[in-house]
């Protein structure tokens, strides 16, 4: 499902170099629960925007469910994005003016995908992630566990094949982050969604199936559940 190659990613801040990752090498298997573990500034989030084709590697390699990013025009990137990704971000990222029903539906509209038979998957999710009752009401209206329910509803309503989950319990209190860690656990469980969450908190890491730790812009260390 994901396959990265020895990626480098160096940012140039005036005149020094900073390397964020110093050649990092990882798979990921479909309907795996990948976490990554390690404190700020160890290149956790850069590699998890390298995998979601928000930033470009330095050097190195990526393959997304076959695809290279490399061999891809902006267009078909894009395009890859919006069939194969979806994206969790620590902050909701919900808009104001849409309800949580409309805010789910963007995501479907920006892809193109208007297929019938994609209700009764809508249906499911929405309940299995327990904001059925809740679809039209604003975020404002919303907690913030339900706020992020519905960025995850949103992320996976295209059906993507790998689900990017970036520090998704950041914002949360502890009662709402081990719900919605529960329900990625379901999600992976039950539907075979694979996922690749990154976090701070081994706590939090130990809801996947397989860790990797970093440090300094390297994987240092992998454990399996």
């Amino acid at each position: 499902m994901v396959v990265v190659d020895n990626v480098t990613k160096v940012y140039r801040v005036g005149q020094v170099d900073i390397p964020a990752l110093r050649g990092v090498s990882l798979s990921v298997e479909p309907g795996e629960f990948v976490s990554i573990v390690g404190a700020s500034g160890s290149g956790k989030s850069t590699l998890l925007h390298i995998i979601g084709g928000l930033t470009h590697p330095t050097t190195g390699r990526v393959v997304i469910d076959g695809n290279e990013y490399g061999t891809l025009s902006d267009a078909a990137r894009t395009d890859l994005r919006r069939r194969s990704i979806g994206i969790v971000f620590q902050k909701f990222n919900l808009l104001p003016t849409l309800d949580a029903a409309g805010n789910i539906e963007i995501a479907r509209d920006i892809a193109g995908n208007h297929k019938k038979d994609d209700q009764e998957y809508r249906r499911h999710l929405v309940n299995l992630l327990g904001i059925a009752d809740r679809l039209h009401h604003r975020p404002t209206q919303l907690s913030g566990g339900e706020q992020q329910r519905v960025a995850i509803a949103r992320a996976l309503i295209n059906r993507p094949r790998i689900l990017l989950a970036d520090e998704p319990t950041g914002n949360l209190d502890s009662k709402n982050s081990d719900a919605v860690l529960s329900i990625l656990a379901e999600l992976n469980r039950d539907l075979g969604q694979t996922i690749l969450m990154i976090t701070h908190n081994p706590e939090a890491a130990a809801f996947g199936n397989r860790t990797l730790h970093m440090r300094d812009g390297l994987i240092v260390d992998s454990a399996s559940y």
